[in-house]
Order: C-alpha cells, then structure tokens, then sequence
C-alpha cells in the first residue's frame, strides 16, 4: 500500500494550512464574539463570509468532492484526509472552504444519483456555497441506527409526493440559508427489508414544513442547529424523488460511508490541536515549583495523546486507500473501524488536554469544551459506535 500525495495534495496541504494560519484561527474569536453579541446561536458572523471569499480565491474550495465534475476537479480519499484534517483544528475551518456536513453528503448524492435539473437547482448553489441544506432521516419515535425502521412515509399521488414524518437532530436547519432537505421515508413499506426507503428533495419553505426546536448539545448550540422538524401533508412534485423509488438506503449507504471517514480526518485534526494547547500548557503553566511539563503524570498524558493519534491517522489512512483503490462496499470493515476508533482517540486526548488546563479547560477562554462536545457528538452521528463494532464483527467472522 502506498500513502504518498499526490503533487496537487501536497500542494493543497501547504497552500490551505497557511490559510488556517493566515485566515480561519485569527477569525475563530470575532465570530464567536459576533453569535455572543448578536444574542442569535444561529447567525452567520459576516466573517465567514469573508473566509469563503479567500478561501475560493485560493482555490481551497470543494475539496471533499472525489468525483471529477464541470465544477470540481476531484481528489482522492487520500488526498484529502491531510487536507481535511487540517480543516478539522477548528469547528469554523471545513464551512470556510466549503468542505462541511451534511452538505458534503447531499452534495456527493446529487453529483451521483440528481438529474441535471435537480443538480442545476440545488447541486450548483450548494457548490457555490449560496444555500446551505440537510440531511433528514433520524426520528425520535425509532431506533433510527438501523435505518430501517424509519416510519416517515412517503406517497406518491398523481404527479406529486406526500410526506408524512416526525425527524430529529437535523443538522443545518436552523440555519436561514438552510432551503433543502433531503428527507428519506417509505414508499413501500410491505416491500423487501431494503427496498422499502426512498428519498425526496424537499424544500423547507413547503408548506407543511415546521422547525419545532433547535436541540442543544451538552449546553451548546451549534450555529447551523440540530433541529426537530415535523412534516404534514406536505406535497412536492414527483420529479423532486432523487434517484429511483427504493433505492433510498442504499443511497444513504453511498452517501454514509465518505461522510464517516471525513468526520474522522476532521477529528484527528482536532486531536492534534489539543495536544498542541496540552503541550504549550504543560510547558508555560507552573506548579510545584515547575512547569507542568516536568511531571510524569503529564509526559504520559502527552505520549499516549501521540501515539494514539498517529495510530488513528494510520488507520484512517488505511481506510481511505481501500476506498480508493478497491472501493467504498469493500472498505466498509476499514471505514466501520475507524469511525470506532477515532472519535474515541480525540475524545480520550481532548480530555487530557482539558485536565493539563485545569478550570481554564472547561471555559470558554480555550477551544476545548466546546471541542470535546462535538467529539462526543460524531461517536453517535452517521451510526453510533455499537453498529460499527456489529459490522466489523460480522465481515470478521464471516472469514470463518
């Protein structure tokens, strides 16, 4: 097997960590001043809009996207686990060059499965980062990690569909530039197991659409929102089914697999910056008549924060060559492996970075509480670390 980048990774990678360095760290504190002050967690701080401008000037734009397009070049999953890695040390740097879920995800499913209607509509103005849109499949009435009990349906009626459904923890939606969510639902619930699920292109501007709340995470709410959304006789035209009536899970298996292995490149990002605060810490902060640094408790803190996140970037790696190299359907024990891993990895490292902070950790003075929330969040979000064991034991002891 062969890590190597390519020229136009390596050349990236330089290009986009000066841009964080430049650009989107200097940035991190005006925006959180700006939703501090605004009194609304879900405004867009004008600066943001600034770091898209750089960002695109740069050519640090669409980087996710492995499908050459007219729009997009395309990068291996290789390529960009360094890049988006790097975008991963900041909770603002993947919406600064285009590169954050769940658009990412719609984006990869209307570049495979969208008619070219339905990609001029809502695949161009999501490439150009002008609408912001959802993912809308969790329910709160249902164990919805298994995708198949999913109750929303959806009925076909003349020319239209009807949606019918209660969902939750749909990230992006409260956003005001949130205008599309792809919903997934039944229409044909007595049909086999995994044919019964299709999905739909429905704008939240449709009548019938309500946003009940925004749910917070750990206190937090995140800008763009994880929201309870409620769907009621809410009609769109039939030509809005993206791909084919039953084809939705394995749609959303296409679309699940590249966004797990990003959430992990951006965790080991996050990781490594937490070991860069932990170790600044450790070095600066006197105690016992030295720094910090000088304890053994500490040093121990700091070597296992290192291994294991070089193990996870192995790992995470590995994953990304299989995918690209022998595809996502064969990488998937690779993919369910590091989804397991890594989250666990930047969870265990961000703590200890905390814990050399002492009180300071937990505030908002650094970026580490804030941080760890969302670590805690990707154990859970597109599967939760209890399926991904399942399938790794599963393909295991099928060898057998």
């Amino acid at each position: 097997m062969d890590f190597e980048l390519s020229d136009t990774a390596k050349r990236l990678r330089e290009k986009l960590a000066a841009f964080m360095d430049s650009h989107v760290y200097p940035a991190e504190k005006p925006y959180e001043d700006f939703l501090r002050e605004s009194g609304d967690p879900h405004a867009q701080p004008p600066i943001m809009e600034e770091l898209k401008r750089v960002a695109q000037e740069q050519g640090l734009w669409n980087l996710f996207l492995p499908h050459a397009t007219e729009w997009t070049e395309g990068l291996s999953n290789l390529d960009y686990a360094p890049l988006a890695e790097l975008s991963g040390r900041s909770l603002i740097g993947a919406e600064a060059i285009n590169c954050s879920a769940p658009d990412t995800g719609n984006m990869e499913l209307l570049t495979m499965f969208g008619t070219p209607a339905q990609q001029s509509e809502w695949l161009k103005p999501l490439l150009a980062s002008e609408i912001r849109s959802s993912f809308v499949m969790t329910e709160p009435a249902v164990a919805s990690s298994d995708a198949t009990n999913i109750q929303t349906s959806i009925v076909r009626d003349g020319d239209s569909y009807i949606v019918n459904g209660h969902k939750w923890w749909i990230s992006g939606a409260a956003d005001s530039r949130c205008t599309l969510g792809i919903v997934m639902g039944k229409t044909d619930p007595t049909g086999p197991t995994y044919r019964q699920q299709s999905m739909l292109l429905v704008p939240f501007h449709t009548p019938g659409v309500q946003v009940l709340r925004d749910l917070t995470v750990f206190g937090y709410n995140d800008r763009e929102g994880h929201c309870e959304v409620v769907y009621t006789d809410v009609r769109v035209p039939a030509d809005n089914l993206l791909g084919e009536e039953g084809a939705g899970f394995a749609m959303a298996q296409a679309r699940l697999g590249p966004g797990r292995i990003h959430h992990c490149m951006r965790a080991i990002g996050a990781a490594e910056r937490a070991l860069e605060l932990m170790c600044t810490r450790a070095k600066t902060r006197i105690a016992f008549g030295g720094p910090l640094a000088d304890q053994g408790v500490v040093q121990e803190a700091i070597a296992n924060s290192r291994i294991e996140i070089d193990q996870a970037r192995l790992l995470t790696f590995h994953a990304a060559w299989l995918m690209d190299t022998v595809g996502n359907k064969a990488a998937r024990a690779a993919i369910s492996a590091i989804k397991v891993a890594v989250p666990l990895m930047s969870g265990r490292v961000i703590d200890r970075a905390i814990q050399v902070h002492g009180g300071g950790g937990l505030s908002q003075d650094f970026p580490l509480a804030q941080a760890y929330a969302h670590q805690r969040v990707i154990r859970l979000a597109d599967g939760p670390d209890e399926v991904h064991r399942r399938t790794v034991a599963r393909l295991e002891l099928a060898r057998y």
